[in-house]
């Protein structure tokens, strides 16, 4: 049975997701912290397969929980209910390692499809790792992107990556060569159609630069064109 941890301090909330979730067949346990979260997700105690994680919380909130459940290389699929659904929230909650969200207040038919796509998703990864799968790799100057272990291998090392941080290389990736405008990112990566603030695809970027980059400082794959976004070179002359 697929085991869901709802983080969620309206308690009415809470209990009407828990309902309609048990009524789905999965196995639902809730939370009104971020710290009671932490307490259950981070090793050795995690056990959950889903995430379902508000983002306004007494304590930590939701950006600080799903940020140190990524370092701490959990993986859970996560989706972040946010509250109006401002984008500069939508990328933020992206940023910190969720995969889906949903705004405020939201139909429960929709959340449930959310949930199944997150779960089809992270099985179909899992299926993917096995030797016999067809591998969904790009390899440029010795680096390789697994997309379908969600990894990066750089200089001996091997980064995970949450599922938007692929999204976003896969989008330069197709781009290779060309410049890439940062309100392009917002639209066909992330979805967000309003002007909002763009550092959130900034600080992507950087983290991204981290794994790739020799020298983060000085890029040569991952090209800042100033004034415009980014661009991305395999094979930097």
């Amino acid at each position: 049975m697929t085991r869901v941890l709802i983080v969620e301090d309206e308690r009415h909330l809470a209990d009407g997701l828990r309902y309609n979730l048990e009524a789905e067949g999965f196995e639902v346990e809730t939370v009104d912290t971020g710290e009671a979260a932490l307490s259950l997700l981070l090793p050795p105690a995690a056990r959950f397969d889903l995430l379902v994680l508000d983002v306004m919380l007494p304590g930590k909130d939701g950006f600080t929980v799903i940020s140190e459940v990524r370092q701490a290389g959990q993986f859970i699929p996560a989706l972040m209910l946010t509250a109006r659904g401002r984008p500069e929230d939508v990328l933020r909650g992206f940023a910190a390692g969720a995969d889906d969200y949903l705004s405020k207040p939201f139909d429960l038919s929709i959340l449930t499809a959310r949930l199944h796509g997150l779960l089809r998703r992270h099985q179909w990864i899992s299926r993917t790792q096995a030797p016999a799968a067809e591998a969904d790799v790009f390899t440029f100057s010795g680096r390789t992107i697994d997309f379908n272990a969600l990894e990066l291998r750089a200089r001996g090392q091997t980064f995970p990556l949450t599922l938007m941080e692929a999204n976003l290389l896969r989008y330069l990736i197709r781009y290779e060569g060309k410049s890439v405008t940062r309100k392009a990112m917002l639209e066909e990566v992330w979805g967000v159609r309003e002007d909002t603030d763009t550092r959130p695809i900034d600080n992507f970027i950087v983290r991204l630069r981290r794994y790739i980059e020799d020298e983060p400082s000085r890029p040569r794959h991952l090209l800042t064109v100033r004034g415009v976004g980014y661009r991305f070179l395999a094979e930097p002359a």
